[in-house]
């Protein structure tokens, strides 16, 4: 499963989808939350003073979510060795949310695999022992997690959090509200390649999303998303990985082996109306694999996917079209 620095890599296309050029030119800014490169973009110049209110929230919701930050609620919660740990509303939506896609999918997204995630190291490029894979295995357990409104309780005292596989969806979705609440009406925030777009481009055209071609050249793209007003996230085996003896090991974590997903995906593409989906269900529909990830898309509504093989091939859900590479949400 995505680790809360895992980089989603999409390449954002700024262009529209006509050749009108619009009188309001974009004003981006960057900055660095949550160990990845935070970027938002205003066309409303009178507004763009608020990115930097939007840094101050990323930097509140670090605070809460990162499992390096030693008073943040996710590491308390990692210390507590069963004991009952009281969390903020903030951290109470976030980890209510990774239980209902846990439930969801059955435990192809856990959000307990806090300890299994810790042991694989893609920096340094370690394969952790099968023994202690499979010690790590036995604290994967969404269902030892007890959640209240002001406080969490995990049976297991070495059971661990990891928000990583929807942290920064949901820090997207509360910047978008903060900003459309400030009166944005277009925008683009993209939290390291989760992207989230506010409205239309100010001449009403599209944005263009690029989404990257797995293991392909920098900003080489495979196609492109055409929407408004969407969230497109992306989880794949090529954006933290390393080989070893000829085997790729990738940083999406399967749950119930402990090892990296290995099924015939390069990626998965996510488009919804809320980040935080897009990102759990990234990860869900990568670790599930194309049948039965294509299943679980079928049943939810205003939720569509681009599932991309080992031999580049593309699957779309049923709400979506595709022409010369350009995908498009079907009328």
């Amino acid at each position: 499963m995505k680790k809360y620095i895992a980089l989603l890599i999409l390449l954002l296309l700024i262009t529209g989808c006509n050749s009108n050029t619009s009188s309001s030119q974009p004003i981006s800014k960057t900055d660095f939350y949550f160990d990845t490169v935070i970027s938002i973009t205003l066309y409303d110049t009178d507004k763009t003073h608020l990115i930097d209110e939007c840094f101050n929230l990323c930097a509140k919701y670090d605070n809460l979510f990162s499992k390096t930050i030693s008073d943040s609620d996710i590491s308390k919660i990692n210390s507590s060795k069963g004991n009952t740990t009281n969390i903020s509303n903030d951290t109470y939506e976030l980890i209510s949310t990774g239980m209902h896609y846990s439930s969801l999918t059955n435990g192809s997204f856990d959000i307990s695999i806090g300890s299994l995630s810790e042991i694989w190291n893609f920096k340094d490029k370690t394969i952790p022992s099968e023994d202690l894979i499979q010690k790590n295995l036995k604290c994967i357990d969404y269902r030892l997690i007890e959640l209240q409104k002001n406080s969490i309780t995990i049976l297991n005292p070495d059971t661990q959090i990891d928000v990583g596989g929807i942290a920064k969806g949901y820090v997207a979705d509360k910047l978008k509200t903060f900003l459309i609440e400030n009166g944005v009406e277009n925008g683009i925030i993209d939290l390291g390649g989760n992207v989230l777009l506010i409205g239309s481009k100010p001449d009403n055209s599209n944005y263009n999303i690029g989404i990257a071609k797995p293991f392909g050249k920098d900003n080489e793209t495979i196609a492109v998303v055409r929407t408004n007003d969407k969230s497109i996230v992306t989880s794949g085996n090529y954006q933290r990985y390393f080989y070893e003896n000829d085997i790729l090991y990738h940083h999406i974590i399967d749950p119930k082996t402990g090892y990296p997903v290995n099924n015939n995906l390069n990626s998965v593409t996510i488009l919804s109306d809320n980040s935080v989906d897009g990102d759990a269900l990234s990860t869900s529909c990568f670790v599930l694999g194309l049948e039965e990830g294509l299943k679980l898309i079928e049943t939810l509504d205003n939720i569509e996917a681009i599932f991309i093989d080992k031999k580049n091939n593309i699957t779309l859900s049923s709400g979506l079209t595709i022409k010369d590479n350009v995908i498009s949400i079907s009328n």
